[in-house]
């Protein structure tokens, strides 16, 4: 399992660094952020070449990602070009977006996990073709009118909740938000779940299982359920990072300052230093997940193991 680990660590090194330079190419090339800077007039040429020296913008392109790695390392993740600390930014965006998410996978895998093994257990009855129907209309229907209309309902109709989330975004108030970015995600457990419960469902081992007498919830969660939830935690896992990254929607609609809200205002305003460090982070979210998730498979399924 050591090395195993120690081998992953390593592969994730050109991943990193693959995926950065990607996104810091592609940052790049989006416009000019000098242009921004100025407001609507055009910079005159001597404040412009002023702006890119104090950024480091004059220099080529594959020099300023070696220099913005090398700061990476040290935990520099740049300024940006309000001159506030790109790590200021991320001190208190993140911590508000791992709360929500954190909310919504809960209710990824309390709400999806359970709807997919009953309807799973009862394949073809009306209460699996009800669910079906429902998760079939979640997914249909985007995010943002999801948001809209559950906001609407709730905190303007009905006064349930705040239209807004307050700056310290408790997670009291993160739920119906939570229940907004995990929705299509949740949709797509709960089929998930589904269609692997009622395909173990008919193994040899279940059968043998029920033939020896054991209790029908001992068979369903010691034996059906633990060979089922690998493919679910494989695509909640990978979700983690979706959720955390693709959360714009989400935060606009409920007025979230997380994550999605400083991407949203980094490339509203062509901020390259916010948006390649906050992506960054991102990119190394994906690669733990997906570390995690491999090793939960040995722990779910005792036949996995790894050298």
């Amino acid at each position: 399992m050591g090395r195993y680990v120690i081998r992953r660590l390593l592969q994730m090194i050109p991943v990193f660094v693959g995926a950065t330079l990607l996104i810091f190419l592609m940052v790049n090339v989006m416009g000019d952020p000098i242009a921004g800077l100025c407001g609507d007039r055009k910079c005159d040429p001597a404040t412009a070449a002023q702006l890119r020296r104090e950024f480091g913008l004059d220099k080529p392109v594959w020099q300023q990602y070696l220099t913005y790695m090398g700061n990476v390392f040290t935990g520099d993740f740049g300024t940006a070009f309000n001159g506030q600390e790109v790590t200021e930014l991320m001190a208190s965006a993140f911590p508000v977006t791992i709360r929500l998410t954190i909310v919504a996978i809960l209710f990824e895998i309390v709400i999806g996990i359970t709807f997919g093994v009953v309807t799973g257990l009862r394949r073809g009855r009306p209460v699996d073709t009800g669910v079906l129907l429902t998760t079939l209309v979640v997914i249909s229907v985007p995010t943002f009118v999801t948001g809209l209309l559950l906001q609407l309902l709730l905190g303007v109709e009905w006064g349930w909740i705040s239209p807004s989330v307050s700056s310290d975004a408790p997670f009291g108030e993160l739920i119906v938000p939570g229940l907004v970015l995990a929705s299509v995600s949740l949709a797509y457990v709960t089929r998930l779940t589904r269609t692997s419960i009622a395909e173990n469902a008919r193994g040899d081992y279940v059968r043998t299982a029920v033939a020896k007498g054991l209790p029908r919830h001992r068979v369903i969660r010691k034996h059906l359920l633990r060979n089922s939830l690998i493919p679910v935690v494989t695509f909640i896992g990978t979700d983690i990072g979706a959720l955390m990254g693709g959360a714009i929607v989400t935060e606009r609609i409920f007025n979230i300052h997380g994550v999605g809200y400083q991407l949203y205002q980094g490339i509203l305003r062509q901020n390259t230093q916010t948006v390649v460090g906050f992506v960054t982070v991102l990119v190394l979210v994906f690669l733990v997940a997906n570390l995690l998730v491999d090793l939960l498979y040995a722990v779910l399924d005792p036949r996995i193991r790894y050298a």
